[in-house]
């Protein structure tokens, strides 16, 4: 039993931003009813497979981010699969999709015809550009993507070598982080519906989310009146604080403290430097003389023996990869490596965990992810039933 073990949810989303939104409901407990178009969810069909994508039923993204649901097919152009469908929206707590703005009025299945069917159910969007109820522009109606939302947000601006060009962050955040707030605000809006019996909009959209991320570069804006840009992996206002090269790879130190200063300074012998740069100002205006002492420093030495030479005295890390990530202890220990089954192979496969801990109610994956339409008659004759259970 999770802790929204009490909610129903209608997960009309497909790809990546809605599918992580529900996600995170499912691990924490909610029944999420994964309703897909004729055909499924268009990343079905997506790599990578474990072996043969003609015999398994999904790749490993729809496996990451659709795992605990339930599915059923539903074609909302079907006068008898669009009244299934409003059947089940007058049991349900929350409604989630994330079409173009505009779609679900396509077939008379929008906010308000929906509040009709259930006065206290809780309606959320994730679009590009939000949706015109919380705020019109003309950008609504457009598509977007990951990408597009990172490069009018700020972040493509903000990320990459300075010498480079824009670049993209490797994870969608454009999606993940959109879909993380939007997530919030179902859940505010379910704790609203508590306190007063009523339902509500909620709407997140991926370039405000993006503006919302960067807020670091838009309080600079306003503060200084110019445009931030790329600093690779520095900070524009502490130092040190980066990555830095060694013998066999790659490290990041975040001393900007006077004491993890100090102590860098110390492991380095070079206690010179601490007194001589004893103040965050005098760092930051001799940064360039300062991260060549330290580049030097830690070409000299391997990641471990620098990770060792610093550790548990100052933020230090290995710039790891996956291989890495599977064989630390630490990622075992937090369960952040869940293994599930991978539909039309013998084997299971392994993704990312929750990252929510709670100790009463531990959110987790709860199973792999749902075959299309797999819960047809499990989920319409639970409908079926209800009117008799009352």
């Amino acid at each position: 039993m999770g802790a929204l073990s009490n909610l129903r949810v209608l997960d009309l989303t497909q790809v990546l931003a809605g599918p992580y939104c529900t996600m995170l409901l499912a691990d924490m407990g909610a029944d999420v009813v994964k309703i897909e178009r004729p055909g499924g969810d268009l990343i079905r069909s997506n790599p990578p497979f474990v072996d043969d994508a003609e015999t398994e039923a999904y790749g490993g993204y729809f496996q990451s981010v659709n795992r605990g649901k339930r599915s059923i097919e539903l074609d909302f152009g079907d006068d008898e699969d669009r009244a299934d469908f409003l059947s089940l929206v007058e049991e349900a707590d929350v409604v989630v999709e994330n079409y173009r703005s505009g779609t679900m009025a396509k077939y008379d299945l929008e906010y308000e015809t929906l509040r009709e069917h259930n006065p206290q159910l809780i309606y959320s969007s994730i679009r590009g550009f939000g949706d015109p109820r919380t705020g019109e522009t003309h950008r609504q109606g457009q598509p977007s993507f990951d990408l597009i939302a990172q490069a009018l947000g700020g972040v493509m601006e903000i990320t990459g070598s300075a010498d480079g060009p824009p670049t993209k962050v490797g994870p969608g955040v454009g999606d993940l982080f959109t879909a993380t707030l939007n997530c919030i605000g179902i859940l505010a809006a379910v704790n609203h519906r508590e306190q007063t019996g009523e339902g509500q909009y909620v709407d997140t959209g991926m370039y405000d989310a993006m503006v919302s991320l960067t807020e670091r570069a838009i309080y600079q804006q306003s503060y200084t009146g110019e445009a931030p840009t790329r600093r690779g992996n520095s900070h524009p206002t502490l130092f040190p604080y980066d990555a830095f090269e060694t013998a066999d790879g790659y490290a990041v130190i975040a001393a900007f403290g006077t004491n993890h200063w100090r102590e860098v300074c110390a492991a380095m012998g070079r206690e010179d430097l601490a007194e001589e740069y004893p103040d965050r100002a005098s760092r930051l205006e001799h940064r360039d003389y300062l991260r060549e002492q330290i580049a030097d420093w830690t070409l000299e030495r391997t990641t471990d023996d620098l990770v060792d030479a610093l550790e548990g005295r100052v933020p230090v890390a290995p710039v790891q990869n996956t291989e890495d990530i599977f064989a630390d202890p630490h990622v075992h220990a937090r369960d952040m490596l869940v293994p599930v089954e991978q539909p039309g192979t013998d084997a299971e496969v392994e993704i990312a965990g929750s990252p929510i801990k709670m100790t009463e109610t531990p959110p987790e994956p709860r199973g792999r992810a749902p075959l299309l339409d797999e819960h047809r008659e499990e989920v319409l004759g639970e409908e079926a039933e209800t009117p008799a259970d009352d």
